[in-house]
């Protein structure tokens, strides 16, 4: 058997965790535990890049409650990518088809979703913005067929709750200061969508109101300005106040650095 060949058997028996039939003439007697071990702490660290990943899931989670959660995604999700900052990138989909006694309320999902929604915000790619200059020398002609661009960073993701309130509280929670977890307000079923975004080196993050929601799925569809316009007017049933609006949201995105030139 080749060097190669038992290096693959050998990581496959540590990632997988199924019998030993892929580590048989690799490991015996005492390498055993050493199988055992290396099982332990690549689980460990995989747990613990989820935990970094979803810090206030699991602080919402709890320890014992996170852990748990973390060790059957683990085992239904073995890590794929040569980064392990990308591990965990399905788990709120498997939140959404788990059990109660891993996911005990349904709000846990967008905690999920809105935590990854922040980090692939901080780590997205740079772009330089769009600055109102270049906007101002467009002429009148040029603005119907106008696109824009979102920027790489711009995160958009549906929430069937509302759960930003508790979500600020946990981020801002201290435990390892010996703080008490804070009393949490209880998530209320709500259909939205949040953006999250990175400015100046650091995320931020908003709840969308319907309008400018729609404004952004045209805009990331690269929608010209006049379709803007026209979903604007379907939006609030009132065609005049359209280009008002969309201005207005236009406006508050260059404000935001959500735009790239």
């Amino acid at each position: 058997m080749s060097v190669v060949e038992q290096q693959r058997r050998l990581a496959a028996a540590i990632r997988d965790d199924g019998d030993d039939g892929d580590a048989a003439g690799l490991l015996a007697g005492d390498f055993a535990t050493g199988l055992a071990v290396y099982r332990h702490a690549y689980r460990a660290r995989l747990a613990e890049a989820l935990a970094d990943n979803y810090t206030v899931l699991a602080r919402a989670l709890g320890d014992d409650g996170f852990d748990a959660l973390a060790q059957a995604y683990i085992a239904a999700h073995p890590s794929r990518h040569p980064s392990i900052r990308w591990f965990g990138h399905e788990l709120a989909g498997f939140m959404a088809a788990a059990a109660d006694d891993l996911v005990p309320h349904a709000s846990l999902v967008d905690f999920a979703a809105m935590d990854w929604a922040l980090r692939g915000a901080f780590d997205a790619a740079d772009a330089p913005l769009l600055a109102p200059a270049t906007l101002a020398a467009l002429g009148p002609d040029d603005w119907a067929g106008l696109v824009l661009h979102l920027h790489p960073s711009a995160r958009r993701v549906r929430l069937g709750h509302a759960i930003e309130p508790a979500w600020r509280l946990l981020r801002e929670w201290e435990p390892e200061l010996g703080a008490d977890q804070p009393d949490l307000p209880e998530p209320e079923p709500h259909d939205h969508v949040l953006l999250a975004w990175r400015q100046a080196g650091e995320t931020r993050w908003r709840s969308l109101e319907p309008l400018e929601a729609a404004l952004l799925d045209a805009v990331a569809d690269e929608a010209p300005f006049a379709l803007l316009c026209e979903r604007a007017a379907a939006e609030l049933g009132d065609p005049e106040a359209a280009a008002p609006a969309v201005i207005g949201a236009l406006q508050r995105w260059l404000a935001d650095g959500l735009l790239q030139r």
